[in-house]
């Protein structure tokens, strides 16, 4: 970064915190490190869940909360008057509203509610001397960015990462908030590839490569800490069909005849919970699998350090931040061959990869880990030296310090 002062930033997602996005609130920890002033903002409030360690509870503390600002009467009909009081700058942000609008009338509701919460959120910016407003992901927060933006002349970035955004491009216009952005943090090749699919070739410079990252020391062990003959399995993420859960119990299952001693542990929770252990039962191997529900950042590095072996058989992912986790703990990693994860997963290095929805390679590729003790430690040790290298929340951050700044190298 340059010599110049830091910009005073506000960081904006959907909610915050939350517990499966632990790696926004660690990137934000690193922006602050990095020598910026961060102000955190969301959309909507998250519950005490979501609260579960003292970072999430100061987080929680200290964020504004756009919707609860807008059920304020006094706090709306100050953004109302505060928005009127720049026509010029109202009338370009209706319109980029009204052009920007997914098709029909109930979408075009939600439009004038986003343009609403852009009125609260740019009147705050103002107030809190904002210099640029980031947001995370593409789709409602970005929408209501990219009008604050409008409103306030405050300039905004945004993070992509896929992979729900890229189901619906079209509806979440990310060709326009590419566009309109000054930088897109795009969180792969393989992520920065598909925006470039709807951008406009003139802005793809504009989308630069940030990783999200972990604090590899969060979550190391020593050498003699890991490897051995233990079959502990862990599962981390929300129990839900996008997260393959049913492939990884019925490979469980299969292999269990062969490794009765093998046990699996899903951290995490989800509306698909309560069917997932009934699956779990009806395969007849519930009594080899523990579902802990949700835990927090602390909980999780310690789940980490009592497994043997990470699996994430997901249908679709951006670049999960729960692998790079698992590979700071030394763990080999069984996952699948989509999206950024073979950015992240060289296959037979770190770990596995396998076609998604494939239970059979599944269960192979999980059988093989489960013989070869040795060979899971050397994969541990290759995966680990892997995120080190790359994936560090702090030079991560770093290069979105200098893009925030205006300092294009990373």
């Amino acid at each position: 970064m340059t010599d110049t002062p830091a910009p005073r930033v506000a960081y904006l997602t959907g909610e915050y915190p939350v517990v499966s996005h632990t790696f926004i609130l660690r990137e934000v920890e690193a922006l602050r490190r990095a020598g910026l002033e961060v102000q955190t903002c969301a959309i909507r409030r998250t519950g005490l869940q979501h609260h579960r360690g003292p970072a999430e509870k100061a987080a929680a503390s200290s964020t504004f909360y756009v919707l609860s600002a807008a059920r304020q009467p006094g706090a709306l009909l100050a953004a109302l008057g505060w928005t009127l009081a720049r026509p010029v700058r109202f009338g370009r942000a209706t319109t980029l509203a009204w052009r920007t609008a997914p098709p029909g009338g109930r979408a075009k509701l939600w439009q004038l509610f986003y343009l609403m919460e852009a009125m609260v959120l740019a009147r705050y910016l103002a107030r809190a001397r904002v210099d640029h407003l980031h947001n995370h992901f593409a789709n409602s927060s970005c929408s209501v960015a990219m009008l604050a933006s409008e409103l306030g002349g405050v300039p905004f970035s945004f993070t992509l990462h896929g992979p729900s955004i890229f189901f619906e491009p079209r509806w979440w216009r990310i060709d326009v908030k590419i566009a309109r952005a000054r930088f897109v943090a795009c969180i792969s090749h393989f992520c920065r590839s598909q925006g470039m699919i709807f951008a406009d070739p003139a802005h793809w410079s504009k989308m630069r490569i940030v990783h999200c990252g972990v604090d590899p020391d969060r979550y190391d062990r020593t050498e003699g800490e890991v490897g051995g003959p233990g079959k502990h399995i862990l599962f981390v993420g929300r129990l839900a069909a996008v997260k393959g859960v049913r492939v990884l119990l019925e490979a469980f299952a299969r292999v269990r005849a062969a490794h009765p001693d093998a046990r699996l542990t899903l951290v995490g929770d989800g509306d698909e919970r309560a069917a997932i252990e009934d699956h779990a039962r009806a395969l007849g191997c519930d009594d080899g699998v523990r579902f802990t529900g949700y835990l927090n950042q602390d909980e999780v590095a310690e789940a980490l350090a009592q497994a043997d072996l990470f699996a994430l058989p997901s249908f679709a992912e951006g670049v999960p931040v729960v692998l790079m986790e698992a590979m700071a703990a030394r763990l080999p990693v069984l996952a699948t061959r989509i999206a950024g994860i073979p950015e992240l997963v060289e296959d037979g290095v770190a770990g596995r990869l396998v076609p998604p929805g494939d239970v059979d390679a599944f269960a192979d590729a999980l059988d093989a880990l489960l013989n070869d003790p040795a060979g899971r430690t050397a994969m541990g040790a290759a995966g680990r030296a892997r995120v080190e290298a790359e994936f560090h929340v702090e030079r991560e951050a770093r290069n979105l310090a200098r893009l925030i700044a205006g300092d294009g190298t990373t």
